[in-house]
């Protein structure tokens, strides 16, 4: 069967899902990775050795539906050449908190000065603090594992239209439902103050506003 894709229109014939489901980084002592990723309470999925030396270890961060994977004879890539691998948080300062409180050595939260200032930690372009307007895919921070593989830390809140199905509304934990729910809260006060009146109907409204951010799309007031 063949795929074919129509150009300047969201129409797909014969479609078939590619997921991105694991990366693999390069690391120098497995055991010792693996000892890293534990402590930062990622999930470990598989440890396998196998007679002829090759040794695979999974881990799948929380919420992710990307795992990782590292160990022996899997790559020839160098310890610590992975970089720039993202993980997308909704509220970056809680992340760089319950990462620190891990022994984590963590960057200090920053906004690029210019574009791509987050992709080169000699930048001196990286300005400290969020995002100004803290707009969501503004905010950065970083930490490398012992080999030195780096991770990218982004804060998204609103994601661009079409990456979202608005039909799917998914939350990947209760603190990212809790944070979402704390920003639909300060919207739907600044809407009761514009109105001057409580709105009975604010469960329908959280709801409309929780969907609504996560696919891009308007939101409402």
């Amino acid at each position: 069967m063949s795929t074919s894709e129509v150009h300047g229109d969201d129409t797909i014939v014969g479609k078939v899902d590619l997921r991105l489901e694991v990366v693999v980084i390069p690391v120098a002592d497995v055991d010792r990775a693996k000892g890293f990723y534990v402590s930062l309470g990622w999930r470990l999925d598989a440890d396998f050795p196998f007679d002829n030396g090759f040794r695979v270890v999974q881990f799948t961060p929380p919420g992710s539906a990307c795992s990782l994977q590292f160990g022996s004879n899997m790559t020839p890539a160098e310890p610590g050449s992975a970089q720039g691998l993202y993980l997308v948080v909704s509220d970056i300062q809680a992340a760089c908190d319950d990462l620190r409180g891990r022994g984590v050595e963590m960057s200090e939260v920053f906004h690029p000065g210019a574009p791509g200032a987050q992709f080169r930690p000699d930048a001196s372009d990286r300005l400290g603090g969020p995002s100004p307007d803290r707009g969501s895919y503004g905010s950065f921070a970083t930490f490398h594992d012992p080999d030195g593989n780096g991770w990218l830390l982004q804060e998204i809140t609103t994601r661009l239209p079409g990456r979202i199905d608005a039909t799917a509304t998914t939350f990947a934990s209760t603190a990212d439902l809790a944070s979402a729910l704390r920003r639909a809260e300060a919207a739907h006060g600044e809407h009761e103050r514009r109105t001057g009146e409580p709105d009975q109907e604010w469960p329908d409204w959280y709801a409309t506003y929780l969907s609504a951010e996560q696919a891009g799309e308007e939101l409402p007031t």
